[in-house]
């Protein structure tokens, strides 16, 4: 999908919050309410918004610990591979999941409540599976920045 400035400003204003009316929206990259609708419905359609979710701040539910984890496994055949996946992903502390080049084949950005929480996911995630070799652990002191907003300009 071809994006105009038009499109491109309305992603801006929805990642920063997606709760402004599309009247707001509209004022702000001087289109109408109507136009703003269709345009993100077809933004929608197009795969371009994949979802429209709340930011919450994980400290308020107890969740003070951010920790990166990276794992290196034992085999790359791809049904091992895809069951490792599976696993991150159904798991609620792992935030993000990367399957990476490098030093390490996944990068996991985890939320827990405490190292004893991030202890018993390390028997649950690593431990449990055949083919975890080793992993390491990294805690962050301070989260300087996180999100996912994505850049709108096309310079970069």
């Amino acid at each position: 999908m071809s994006l105009d400035s038009f499109d491109r400003a309305l992603l801006k204003a929805v990642q920063r919050d997606a709760t402004t009316s599309q009247i707001d929206l509209g004022e702000q990259v001087s289109l109408s309410s109507a136009a703003v609708n269709r345009r993100l419905k077809k933004l929608g359609s197009a795969g371009v918004i994949q979802r429209t979710v709340a930011q919450v701040n994980p400290a308020s539910l107890g969740y003070v610990l951010t920790v990166i984890t990276e794992v290196e496994v034992e085999s790359e055949r791809l049904e091992l591979l895809d069951e490792m996946k599976r696993t991150f992903m159904a798991c609620p502390q792992v935030q993000q999941c990367y399957y990476v080049a490098g030093e390490c084949d996944f990068v996991l950005i985890m939320l827990v409540r405490n190292m004893e929480q991030y202890t018993q996911l390390t028997r649950s995630l690593f431990f449990q599976s055949n083919n975890v070799k080793r992993f390491k652990t990294l805690v962050s002191m301070s989260n300087v920045k996180t999100g996912l907003a994505v850049p709108t300009d096309l310079e970069g």
